[in-house]
């Protein structure tokens, strides 16, 4: 029994090493191989934790106690869906909610503050450029009130129509307070 706690312990070190440098390289080798294990609990690195943990739960209860094999097994098999599940509660769902996203909807950017970057006719079609979180995007704009608008103006978004950003200009008050021209 102990050979085996032992090459559980080290073998799950080893695959948690080899998971954390060679993941993306091991990701990519695989390519779908394994999505039939798409269960979210069989994460690797929930894997490795059960498999480390079952191995020196077992070292320690084989060095430690007088118990024989059998209750070491069923101890170290228990102590180890605990500390998963632990793992997985802890670390890997936190970890995937916390993904952030550059996405987002052009029914967003109403009422968002632009700037003109190709100049608007009263009747045509120009671009605007609106502060998306961290970056800025170009759009397709057309000017709400048919008037012209000259390329740095600053205007706000008044509404999306048909992927359009329909846009008005904006009077700069006092700060940052914005008034509609």
């Amino acid at each position: 029994m102990e050979a085996l706690f032992w090459g559980c312990l080290i073998g799950g070190v080893l695959f948690a090493v080899v998971t954390v440098l060679l993941g993306d390289v091991l990701s990519g080798a695989l390519d779908g191989m394994l999505d039939f294990l798409s269960v979210d609990f069989f994460k690797p690195v929930v894997l490795a934790a059960a498999v480390t943990v079952f191995g020196g739960t077992g070292i320690m209860l084989q060095k430690y106690t007088d118990l024989s094999p059998g209750p070491q097994v069923v101890i170290s098999v228990l102590v180890a869906i605990l500390i998963s599940i632990v793992v997985y509660f802890g670390y890997v769902r936190p970890m995937e909610n916390s993904e952030n996203s550059t996405g987002f909807s052009i029914q967003e950017l109403v009422g968002r503050i632009g700037e003109i970057t190709v100049p608007l006719p009263a009747q045509g079609y120009g671009e605007v450029m609106v502060r998306v979180g961290a970056s800025n995007t170009l759009h397709i704009a057309s000017s709400f009130d048919e008037t012209p608008l000259a390329a740095g103006v600053r205007v706000v978004v008044v509404e999306v129509a048909e992927g359009v950003l329909r846009v008005t200009e904006l009077e700069e008050r006092k700060g940052d307070e914005y008034e509609l021209a």
